[in-house]
């Protein structure tokens, strides 16, 4: 048996909504993790970012040396400082999915469950009135007519009754009440079957149980590792060290377990959504072309900007001739390794003398005069993605890795003709993750609505 009663588009709608904002923005996560995934962009680690935000009023977290700050830092390879980057925004969650047609019988009235059989344990309905019998008139000289008290009558407060189900999984009113309030939408009325705020409400909550069932099948495709990198690729966005990191989170009240658990399920979620969605999608270089085309101003870079990392072997102050001959000797040592496949970020956690350790050693953009002259003229000549040479400065040896490199003009196609399609992709994955949710998913269980 399956639900006739199609669902309203504005739920619909809110699937999109809460997909895209809690199952897929962990593009940068998904890099780092092997999930091979770039998903849509806004209010990736939504829930993190909230649990690690800085209490107004407290200090910040220390800029990371050799980054662009305000600090300034004996180790950095700048002569002056760009300016800080913008703190990550925090946007309130919308609803999450609802599903499309599911299994209904249209005429059923609405159930009540006792409170042992509901989720939560709520209250029978009982509305009771008592009434007290008349007492009789007592003995007088006069006859007094009878007259009975007034009724008195007391209520319990309002039924919670079951407005849902999903896969025999009761869903009550005050769980959809709960629900919206929470996402910002609260329900003003408790007629169900008469108001439209409260039909998308119950719509979206089925479409979240449904993806929470739907996403139980990706519990073993997340390894330790992936969670790993997923967490460290957060704490580096925050420009924290470790132990910045864990105080922060302790701070907030969010246990490193939870932490774990709630990165282990983003990361399913993620893969689900790429998998059942995403990988789904089609997008012919036609209309990659189109884009390009239509928006040339965005492929245009009006100033040249260099991204870096780096690793530095410290050197003191006058450093004996044999000083110099170890450090040296220390970063070829390092670079070599490097070329042969180690991870330039892991190698600086471990190797480099600069506070930029803790990022990886990354650094971030700079405008060439903002570069040592040293510096910036043996990262010029390089392609992204590579290492300079050992280049020694009045802090130490500095190996440099250029990441990117921006170059006023126009970006040509073959550049940017990944990220135009992951952009449409974007795009067309709403409707593709209504589709999916509405027309497929939802046949797979078994969904009463019950208003």
């Amino acid at each position: 048996m399956h639900n006739r009663r199609s669902f309203p588009r504005a739920a619909a709608r809110c699937v999109v909504m809460a997909a895209s904002a809690v199952l897929i923005g962990i593009a940068v996560a998904g890099t780092f993790s092997g999930c091979s995934i770039d998903l849509l962009k806004p209010e990736s680690y939504s829930f993190i970012k909230d649990a690690l935000a800085v209490p107004p009023g407290s200090a910040e977290s220390p800029a990371v040396v050799g980054t662009p700050s305000s600090r300034p830092t004996p180790q950095t390879l700048l002569t002056s400082s760009a300016p800080a980057q913008p703190p990550l925004p925090s946007q309130p969650a919308p609803l999450p999915p609802p599903p499309g047609p599911g299994a209904v019988n249209p005429s059923r009235e609405a159930r009540m469950v006792p409170a042992s059989d509901a989720p939560g344990g709520f209250s029978l309905p009982a509305l009771l009135s008592k009434k007290e019998e008349p007492q009789p008139a007592p003995p007088a000289p006069v006859a007094e007519p009878e007259t009975p008290d007034e009724e008195e009558e007391t209520s319990t407060p309002p039924v919670d009754r079951v407005v849902a189900s999903v896969d025999g999984d009761p869903i009550t009113m005050r769980e959809v009440q709960d629900f919206a309030s929470e996402h910002g939408q609260p329900i003003e009325s408790n007629d169900f079957a008469t108001s439209d705020a409260a039909k998308t409400a119950v719509k979206a909550l089925i479409g979240e149980k449904l993806l929470e069932q739907e996403v139980k099948k990706y519990d073993d495709k997340v390894d330790e590792a992936q969670v790993d990198k997923y967490i460290t690729q957060l704490r580096m966005d925050k420009h924290m060290s470790e132990e910045e990191f864990r105080a922060q989170l302790q701070a907030s009240g969010m246990s490193y377990d939870e932490l774990r658990k709630r990165a282990r399920l983003d990361l399913e979620k993620a893969m689900m959504i790429e998998q059942e969605v995403r990988a789904k999608i089609n997008v012919p270089d036609a209309d990659v072309k189109a884009f390009y085309d239509a928006h040339q101003q965005d492929f245009t870079i009006t100033k040249e900007r260099l991204r870096l990392s780096q690793i530095l072997i410290a050197l003191p102050a006058n450093p004996t001739a044999a000083q110099v001959s170890a450090a040296q000797k220390k970063a070829a040592t390092i670079r070599t390794r490097a070329a042969k496949g180690d991870d330039f970020g892991d190698l600086a956690r471990v190797y480099s003398d600069d506070e930029s350790k803790s990022n990886g050693g990354e650094l971030g953009w700079f405008a060439p005069a903002d570069i040592n002259d040293s510096i910036l003229a043996a990262v010029k000549p390089l392609k992204p993605g590579e290492i300079s040479a050992p280049v020694r400065t009045s802090h130490g040896i500095h190996l440099v890795k250029l990441e990117e490199h921006e170059v006023p003009g126009v970006v040509p196609l073959s550049e940017v003709k990944t990220e135009i399609r992951a952009q449409l992709v974007d795009q067309q994955s709403s409707a593709q993750l209504e589709k999916w949710v509405e027309s497929d998913l939802v046949k797979q269980h078994y969904v009463e609505t019950m208003y």
